[in-house]
């Protein structure tokens, strides 16, 4: 990733990096969008040339990982069980109960995370290319 491209991300939002084609991770891009009260966070998809990037520039496996990332410009990343707890607590209400859960061992609730991301075609389809956001939310997609 340029230095230019990283000066470009927003320093005050949260990036979240999804699996464009998996409907499971399309319906939760919808609810984070839905529920994002305060502005939270910016969409990447995993697929884009953008998304390409920015994994590649934080070193990250994607052998290891496919199905989200949530990125800190600056400050941190977050994969697997820990981005969707921590995108949970940041949303607040009755979501961000669930960010309680980041107490437990990384390593058992990855496990229960790999499941579902190992399954979640199976279950819940994949699309032939990645969403097209609409003009209201276009501005919350980098990319």
């Amino acid at each position: 990733m340029t230095l230019e491209q990283l000066q470009n991300l927003p320093n005050d939002k949260k990036i979240i990096l999804f699996d464009g084609v998996c409907n499971l991770c399309d319906a939760s891009v919808q609810f984070i969008l839905k529920n994002d009260k305060k502005d939270v966070f910016r969409f990447v998809a995993l697929q884009s040339e953008l998304g390409k990037e920015i994994i590649q520039y934080l070193g990250i496996n994607t052998n290891k990982t496919d199905s989200i990332v949530l990125y800190e410009p600056g400050n941190a990343y977050y994969y697997k069980s820990q981005a969707a707890l921590t995108i949970a607590g940041e949303l607040g209400g009755m979501i961000g109960v669930l960010g309680i859960f980041k107490i437990l061992p990384s390593g058992l609730s990855d496990r229960i995370y790999d499941y579902i991301a190992k399954n979640r075609y199976k279950w819940y389809g994949k699309k032939e290319s990645c969403m097209i956001p609409t003009a209201e939310i276009k501005n919350k997609f980098l990319g």
